[in-house]
């Protein structure tokens, strides 16, 4: 075996690890919670499935490319729920060394190539890197109103938040996705807050005689 084959297959059992790292957010049928390996297959299904949602100049195989290599720095860095407060800065710090390890195990040129890839999609700035990022964003929201609520209940996520956390960074990449799941999104909170009871009126107490 060569040393660039031993260095190829050294890294593709190290990312098996990722099959480990458990998300925030329960799969459909809201039985467990998804692993970080599951959602970036996912996600990589469903930016070839919406490809017609992307602008004319988006490559979808870079896409994919992105979003299949994004979250292997969650092997050591692990998953950041979006809607939980943390320190940003912090964990893209641990994101970065954890790229440089894990991207680091395969030959030189395939490392600098995929390297390349995942500070592409984390800066988000090209048209690739921003429909991987909208793709990215959405597939959580379809798993939460398949799920009955997920991880919005987990973390008593309001609809603002998901339109300020989540709905920009769609938007850019997708306007007519966005509005299409922001219809669905919008119905499901509407919903729950239909389903809580109104608190029954106080009664005066009675006066004595």
């Amino acid at each position: 075996m060569t040393d660039k084959l031993a260095d190829q297959i050294a890294f593709l059992q190290e990312i098996d690890r990722l099959k480990g790292v458990l998300r925030a957010t329960p799969i459909a049928d809201n039985s467990r919670r998804e692993n970080s390996a599951e959602h970036s297959w996912h996600i990589a299904m469903y930016a070839l499935v919406l490809a017609d949602e992307a602008g004319p100049e988006v490559r979808i195989d870079r896409v994919i490319r992105m979003l299949l290599l994004h979250d292997i720095v969650e092997i050591d860095a692990g998953d950041m729920p979006i809607h939980e407060v943390h320190d940003a800065e912090a964990h893209a710090a641990k994101e970065r060394a954890a790229a440089d390890r894990l991207f680091g195990l395969l030959p030189a040129a395939q490392a600098t190539e995929f390297r390349a890839l995942w500070d592409e999609f984390e800066a988000a700035e090209t048209a690739d890197a921003i429909f991987a990022k909208t793709i990215d964003r959405v597939q959580p929201l379809l798993l939460n109103l398949a799920n009955g609520g997920g991880s919005w209940i987990d973390y008593d996520v309001t609809l603002d938040q998901i339109d300020d956390r989540v709905g920009e960074k769609v938007m850019r990449g997708a306007p007519a996705l966005w509005h299409h799941v922001r219809a669905r999104v919008a119905g499901f909170f509407a919903s729950q807050a239909a389903s809580v009871p109104a608190p029954e009126a106080a009664h005066p107490e009675p006066r004595k005689p």
